[in-house]
Formats: C-alpha cells, sequence, structure tokens
C-alpha cells in the first residue's frame, strides 16, 4: 500500500481523499485535530526534515492560504502581515526530498487546477496543485451551473454552490457546508471552511497510483 504524508492536514479534507484513492496516510499539523481520521502527529512544520519524510512514498503538503488569498490581497490587505508564507520552505522540503509531491496553495505552479463542479459537488472552490517528481491532468471542467448562493453587495443571490467560508453573506449552515463538500466527520465549521474536498486528492490519488505504478491504488 502506497504511504503518503499529509503536511498542514487540519481536520483531513486531503487525508480522506488521499485514503479512498486506497493509501496510508498519517497526517502532521501544528494544531490539536481532534476530528482528523487517521493517524495524527502534532509538530511545526519547521521541525519537519527529509529524516521525517523516510518510510512514505508520496507527500501532499496544503500550506495555510490566507496570506495569498483573494480577500487578502485585496478587502485584508492589511491583516496580510499575520500571515506567514509557508510555502517557499514547503517547496524547498520537498524537492529535496526527492519524492513525488503535491502542494495545494494559491501560489503553487499550477500543474493541475481542480474544481467542486468536475466532482458533482455544490462548490466551485478552484485550488491550484503542485506536482513534483510526477505529471498528471486535470479532467475536463463541466459549465458551471450558475450563481454562488448569497448576499453580494446588499443583494441576496439564489445559486446552486456554497461560499464554504466566513460567517456573513447568508452563508450556508454547518450540514449545508458539510453535504457539499462531502466533509462528513467533523461539525467544525472552520475545519471545514479550511479543507479542500476529498474529491481533490481522491483523484489526485488515483492519477499518482495509475500513472507511477501502474495499477490503481
Amino acid at each position: 500500500m502506497i504511504k503518503v504524508l499529509d503536511l498542514f492536514c487540519g481536520a483531513g479534507g486531503a487525508t480522506v481523499g488521499f485514503q479512498r484513492a486506497g493509501f496510508d496516510v498519517v497526517g502532521i499539523d501544528v494544531n490539536p485535530q481532534p476530528d482528523y481520521p487517521g493517524t495524527f502527529i502534532q509538530a511545526d512544520i519547521r521541525d519537519v526534515t527529509r529524516l521525517t519524510l523516510q518510510g512514505f512514498d508520496y507527500i501532499h503538503a496544503s500550506p495555510p492560504c490566507q496570506r495569498n488569498a483573494a480577500i487578502t490581497k485585496g478587502t485584508n490587505q492589511h491583516l496580510r502581515h499575520r500571515y506567514p508564507d509557508y510555502y517557499p520552505l514547503v517547496s524547498r522540503l520537498l524537492t529535496q526530498s526527492g519524492l513525488p509531491f503535491s502542494i495545494e496553495n494559491p501560489v503553487a505552479r499550477a500543474d493541475m487546477v481542480l474544481c467542486g463542479e468536475m466532482f458533482g459537488l455544490q462548490v466551485i472552490r478552484h485550488r491550484n496543485f503542485e506536482l513534483g517528481n510526477w505529471t498528471a491532468s486535470a479532467p475536463t471542467e463541466p459549465k458551471h451551473r450558475g450563481r454562488v448562493k448569497g448576499m453580494r453587495h446588499g443583494v441576496w443571490y439564489e445559486g446552486y454552490y456554497y461560499a464554504v467560508y466566513g460567517c456573513g453573506g447568508g452563508k450556508g449552515s454547518v450540514p449545508e457546508w458539510q453535504s457539499a463538500m462531502d466533509i462528513h466527520w467533523t461539525n467544525n465549521r472552520k475545519s471545514i471552511a479550511e479543507a479542500i474536498p476529498p474529491a481533490y486528492t481522491e483523484y489526485v490519488g488515483t492519477q499518482f497510483a495509475t500513472r507511477t505504478m501502474g495499477v490503481a491504488a
């Protein structure tokens, strides 16, 4: 079985996707993750070394995106200094490891861009995936089914999709977010908002297994 290390694992959105692809996953995060669905190690990324990565076949990382998120570059630009940028550290560590890897982050090289509509989810949630030491292509992106539901500049819009972040503007309920993201093992609103849908890494994992191992995971 392919063994994966999930850095910045949070509550386990990426982890569950790799698990669904048939992988054995260990998660690392600096914060306690009581809802994490697997083997969890609490550690700071600055304490992770190439030695830590030994014994794994694949590394995934989702460094916090707040510093480079669109809202932080725009409306909340005055808060940008509060958020560290871990991408350079992570990119260097994973590249030096020599292992195949993926990095999900706004500034990651967009080798693969995934969208919830590709997997029939009620979120759009485009995410960049940088692939190291292997290659794959994203599925074709279907046409979006209308707007994102919620309040925009004082006007309420109906829509098929949910905006899974924040609390204002008519954001969905926790059960609606769980359904939209296909995340049902936690009801922590912040954890869901910070996660990526498991479908994304299930696709990444399946592509990795079939393209590099020659078999389904």
